[in-house]
């Protein structure tokens, strides 16, 4: 059985614990008790965690685990000599330590990110790279395996990095049945963007979201804004102006970035060549997708591509 310790500290996002139900509940759909779960801090007891609420913990002690997760808090703060010392010596007993979201400035400070390829929550990335310089911080991931240490992207991404370490353990099979049982939409790969177009359109009323939902259904077609209309239930000229109204983006240019994003990961995903997914994806060539590839990403499909396959290469 592998000996699981999550270590909490004051101010600990609660969030971060979501990725505890991904580890029961493969013990629960596997054939045997895999994981054994603990919750730890450096002096045990009650912690605080960032919403008011108090957690029971159990000290960390001289206990070997088979992996050390950190999670973060809301706030970036300096570590306690104690938390430092015990990240410190779980890296010499532990298989593998992994951080949640800014759970890996703990792991920076404890000097266990020299070296290495890592992420954060994309509001933090900066931050991390400037006070670790000798890691290498990639924002535009959900998670990254780099030898012993994993890290994730914000609280959410937690889940995704726990699936990641269940699927190193257990295999993608038992992974997915793990997601499928925590209702999971989606499974998101490692190398996946922290970022989303819909997110970032944020339509407030119904017949606009709509509108987007069947954007996306239908990328593969010329997608005008009289066919938008109509899916909303709207008059062309009152849809441009209550779209633009509520995203900040004209008709045209929300398709453009749904289809970039689209695009983006069937690159990343896929070995179709390039003029199948631009295609797929509605743009009439390629090198129409190039150059909407440039506006939103600075690179090139292909660049998007590479990148891709070598962070699937080095576990990412």
């Amino acid at each position: 059985m592998q000996r699981v310790g999550f270590v909490l500290y004051p101010g600990y996002s609660f969030m971060g614990l979501a990725a505890v139900p991904a580890f029961e509940m493969a013990n629960l759909v596997g054939d045997e008790t895999t994981y054994d779960i603990h919750l730890v801090s450096e002096h045990g007891g009650p912690v605080r965690t960032s919403a008011g609420m108090t957690v029971e913990t159990e000290a960390f002690g001289e206990t070997a685990f088979d992996t050390i997760v950190v999670g973060g808090g809301t706030f970036v703060r300096p570590s306690t000599p104690g938390l430092l010392d015990l990240v410190r010596r779980a890296s010499t007993q532990t298989r593998r330590i992994a951080a949640i979201c800014t759970g890996a400035f703990v792991l920076g400070e404890a000097g266990l990110l020299d070296g290495r390829r890592v992420t954060t929550h994309w509001m933090h990335a900066r931050e991390l790279q400037s006070q670790f310089p000798k890691c290498s911080a990639d924002v535009d991931c959900i998670y990254i395996n780099d030898g012993p240490i994993w890290t994730s992207a914000g609280m959410s991404a937690g889940i995704d990095l726990a699936l990641a370490l269940i699927e190193a353990d257990l295999g993608l099979e038992m992974a997915q049945t793990v997601a499928k049982k925590l209702v999971l939409y989606h499974r998101r790969a490692g190398g996946q963007s922290q970022f989303s177009t819909l997110l970032d359109l944020d339509a407030k009323s119904d017949r606009i979201q709509s509108a987007l939902t069947y954007a996306k259904q239908n990328l593969h077609r010329p997608l005008s804004v009289e066919e938008l209309a109509g899916a909303a239930r709207l008059s062309p000229r009152q849809f441009s102006r209550v779209f633009h109204a509520e995203t900040g983006q004209s008709p045209a240019k929300a398709v453009e970035n749904l289809r970039v994003e689209a695009a983006r990961v069937l690159m990343e995903r896929s070995r179709h060549p390039i003029d199948a997914v631009a295609d797929q994806t509605g743009f009439a060539d390629r090198n129409r997708m190039r150059r909407a590839f440039l506006r939103a990403f600075g690179q090139p499909p292909q660049v998007i591509r590479r990148n891709a396959r070598g962070a699937q290469e080095t576990g990412a």
